[in-house]
This record gives C-alpha cells, sequence and structure tokens, in this order.
C-alpha cells in the first residue's frame, strides 16, 4: 500500500467536481416512449400509449368503447391493440429498465467510509479513511455513451415491437372476416344442399329420379353440412386470435365485423427500389447497427483498462496518540503479473465480430424478405384479378345463361342445383385469393420497415357492406 498526502483544498474541488459529475445524467420526461409514438404516428397514423396510471387506463377504456360501437374496420382493430395488447405493453417496460441503466451509468457510486479504534497499552490509535473508486469517475463519460447507445437500441425494438403487433392486428383481421365470409357462404350452400337433397327424396319416391341421381344429391348435402361445421370452427379461432391480438376480454370480445373483406384495388401500385427502401426503414437493421458501435466502444473500454483492472482512491485522516494527526490519499492499483487482460480483450473482440456479422444476417435476410414479399405481393394481386375480372363474372354468365334456359323450360332444376355446385369451387377460390393478397400487403408492409413507401400508395379501399351479386434510395451497407 502507498500513500500520497495532499492539502483539504484539493479534496474539496475534486469532491465538487465529482457531485457535478454525478448530476448529469437524469431520468427523461417521456421515458424514451416518444421514439414509439412518433413512429405509431408517421407510420401507421395510429396512437401508441404507455399506460402507467388509472387515468391512462380510463381514457384507453374510453377510446376502445367508442372503437367497438361500430363495425370494426382493419384500422381499428390496429389502433385497439395498439391500445390494449399487454404483451406490447411489457415490452415497453424494457425502456424504463434501459433508461434507468443510462441513468447509473451517469453516476458516481456511492464513496466509502471506514473507522477504527484501537488501543494497547498506552497507545490509542484512531483511523479514518474516506474512499471512492478511480476507475469509475476515468471511465464515466465513455459508459454513459454506451449506456446511452443501448437506450436507443431499445427505443427502436420497442418500437419494432409496435410495429409488429400492428402488423399480428392486421393478419389477424384479415383472417377473422374471411372465415366469417367463407362461414356465411357455406351455410348459403348448405340451405341450396338442403332444398336439393329432399326436391331428390321426393322425385325418387314418386318415380321421376333415379338411384344415382338420388344418391349424389344426397352426398353434396352430406359434404355441405360437414363443410358448414369447418368453417364455423374456423371462424371461432380466428375471432378468437383476433381477439386476443387486440388484447380484449369481457364485454369487448363481442364486437362486430364487416360481412366480407374490402375489395381488391382497381389497380396495382408499382413499387420500385424496395430494398433500399428497406435498409433505410428497417428498425431492427437500425438497432443491429447500434448494437454493434456499443460493442466496439465496449471494446475500446476493454482495451484501455486491461492492465487496470481496480483502481480506488482514498483519504485518510488518521490519529494515534504518539505521531498526533496524520492526513493523505490512499491508492490501490492491482498488479498485472498473473492476469494481463488479454483474454479480457480477446472476449470483448470475439462478441465485436459476432456483432457485425449479426448486423450483416439481419441485412441479407431483410433483403431476401423484402423480395419474397413482394413476389406473393404481386403474385396474390394478379390471382385475385383474375377471380374478380375473369373467373367470377364467367361463373355468373352461366348462371344467368342457365336460368334462362330454365325459365324456357329447356333446362331442369337439377341443372340449376348442379351448376350452383360448380359456384362453390370459384366463390370459395375468390374469398381465398382476396384474403391472401390482403395478408401478402401486411407482410410487405413489415418487411420494408411497417409501411410502403407513401408516393406509391394509392389510396385505402373501404369495406362495402353488402353482398356481391353472386352467391358468391441509397443502398444500406
Amino acid at each position: 500500500m502507498t500513500r500520497h498526502f495532499f492539502s483539504g483544498g484539493r479534496i474539496l474541488a475534486v469532491a465538487s467536481a465529482m457531485v457535478f459529475l454525478a448530476g448529469c445524467t437524469t431520468f427523461s420526461k417521456d421515458g424514451g416512449f416518444n421514439t414509439v409514438s412518433t413512429t405509431a404516428s408517421e407510420r401507421l397514423g395510429k396512437d401508441a400509449v404507455l399506460v402507467k396510471t388509472d387515468e391512462d387506463r380510463d381514457a384507453v377504456a374510453k377510446r376502445t368503447q367508442e372503437l367497438l360501437s361500430r363495425p370494426l374496420s382493419m384500422d381499428d382493430a390496429v389502433q385497439i391493440a395498439l391500445l390494449n395488447n399487454r404483451g406490447l405493453q411489457a415490452s415497453y417496460g424494457e425502456l424504463g429498465i434501459s433508461e434507468a441503466d443510462l441513468v447509473q451509468a451517469g453516476r458516481l457510486p456511492n464513496p466509502g467510509f471506514s473507522f477504527s479504534r484501537t488501543h494497547g497499552g498506552n497507545d490509542l490509535s484512531i483511523n479514518r479513511t474516506f474512499t471512492l473508486g478511480l476507475l469509475n469517475v476515468l471511465t464515466l463519460q465513455l459508459a454513459t455513451r454506451i449506456e446511452g447507445r443501448r437506450f436507443e437500441q431499445t427505443r427502436l425494438l420497442a418500437t419494432d415491437a409496435m410495429l409488429k403487433v400492428a402488423a399480428d392486428a392486421r393478419r389477424a383481421y384479415v383472417n377473422a372476416v374471411a372465415a366469417g365470409q367463407s362461414t356465411a357462404y357455406a351455410a348459403q350452400v348448405k340451405d341450396s344442399a338442403e332444398a336439393g337433397a329432399e326436391l331428390a327424396l321426393r322425385m325418387q319416391q314418386a318415380g321421376n329420379f333415379s338411384k344415382l341421381d338420388y344418391a349424389r344429391e344426397q352426398a353434396f348435402y352430406a359434404d355441405a353440412v360437414a363443410q358448414l361445421a369447418r368453417t364455423r370452427q374456423q371462424s371461432v379461432s380466428a375471432r378468437e386470435k383476433l381477439t386476443r391480438t387486440m388484447g380484449l376480454w369481457g364485454a369487448g370480445t363481442q364486437y362486430t365485423l364487416p360481412e366480407r373483406l374490402p375489395d381488391l384495388p382497381r389497380n396495382r401500385p408499382e413499387l420500385n427500389d424496395l430494398e433500399s427502401f428497406a435498409m433505410q426503414n428497417r428498425l431492427d437493421i437500425q438497432a443491429a447497427k447500434l448494437q454493434t458501435q456499443s460493442v466496439a466502444s465496449s471494446l475500446g473500454l476493454s482495451k484501455a483498462t486491461r492492465f487496470i483492472n481496480a483502481l480506488d482512491v482514498g483519504y485518510q485522516n488518521n490519529f494515534t496518540t504518539s505521531d498526533g494527526h496524520e492526513q493523505g490519499y490512499e491508492i490501490s492499483v492491482e498488479i498485472p503479473i498473473f492476469n494481463w487482460g488479454g483474454s479480457k480483450v480477446a472476449r470483448a473482440e470475439a462478441i465485436y465480430m459476432q456483432s457485425v456479422n449479426r448486423v450483416a444476417e439481419t441485412a441479407i435476410n431483410a433483403r431476401s424478405e423484402v423480395r419474397e414479399s413482394y413476389s406473393a405481393y404481386v403474385t396474390d394481386y394478379d390471382v385475385a384479378k383474375h377471380y374478380r375480372d375473369e373467373v367470377v363474372p364467367i361463373r355468373k354468365t352461366i348462371s344467368d345463361e342457365l336460368l334462362l334456359r330454365y325459365n324456357g323450360m329447356l333446362a331442369s332444376v337439377f341443372e340449376l342445383l348442379s351448376d350452383s355446385r360448380d359456384q362453390v369451387g370459384a366463390v370459395n377460390s375468390y374469398i381465398d385469393a382476396l384474403k391472401d393478397y390482403w395478408l401478402a400487403e401486411t407482410d410487405l408492409q413489415q418487411a420494408v420497415g411497417g409501411r410502403l413507401p407513401s408516393l406509391a400508395m394509392a389510396p385505402a379501399p373501404s369495406a362495402p357492406t353488402t353482398q356481391p351479386a353472386s352467391p358468391t434510395d441509397s443502398e444500406g451497407k
């Protein structure tokens, strides 16, 4: 142990500087939530809230009730999920934890004080020591910068979690409405098949219908009954998933969905340079870059302190009856004889390279996701458009012509029933194609960072309430 003695004036100056440094980092007013709320507003046109008080909960409940008082739209479902999803609220808790770490990194550790009194013979010894970790003082600014980057990374990850919940709500909504639409159509098919089976039974009893034709009508009816049961269960499952995503329970689960999905847009907007847009827009890529910067700063810190694993400074005020008062400083340094810190630096370098490769992996995967999602988006639009403009109109023309023949007694009622069975596949395929398009659009939005390029966006279609006529920039590094 080595002792150095200094004047009391310098002690006060050092203490004052430490107090000033300790007061530099404080908690922010919004707790870092401003990034989440701003992104929700800019990219989704929605409100994101952090529920912390009873007043917040009351405001959320009131807003939710207003949205549930009318048939639920896709935008309403997203907004309700952003207000009520408890998993999302739990992820916001990471903001408070990360900010607390940031504030802690910007504050000095509490000083230590030791006092001893010994007595031997006629000699009385009194020792008083004030200690403070000098290494923490020397690295305070760098540690604060590192935690600041981590806090920014946490804000980006919390914002990305919000965008994912919004996308999940859109998907759940599309699936729930499509399942309800399929169930309604399956009920129509079942009613038609039941009527056909009853007519076939009467005609078979009268001897005007063969046993084979009668069996065909009965088989179609039995299959329609089973299909209706399956679609009803699928509708319940899809609705419950939407309910979970929106975070609703109790009376809130009695919401009303529209009878059908929004119509397909008349034209598909052309979207160019989506990969570059995603590199600039995706929050997970930005968070990964910040993680790498933080690790790089930590590596620099490891290199700077590889030979100093512990460094403490203390002020002493000792008293003995033989020597009187003794004042001064005590500095203790760990001597690097057995451990020169090489393993510490090697570990930091390995973590840094790991982080660099993860950033590259995130970017590569993001580009692939954009290409895959865009391909599905284009294909699903073209398929749905083909059913809308070709298949369904042709089936309707066939039905209209057959009805005219029936009215002219040129076709039988069973030909009408047979044509109705042929329509089932076309209508169900169109419903599925329309659902796939809206899901593909949601996947593409998420792949590029929560929104499509604004200049390429077409006006959002509105969901009609009537039934159809048929039954049926620079590239990121």
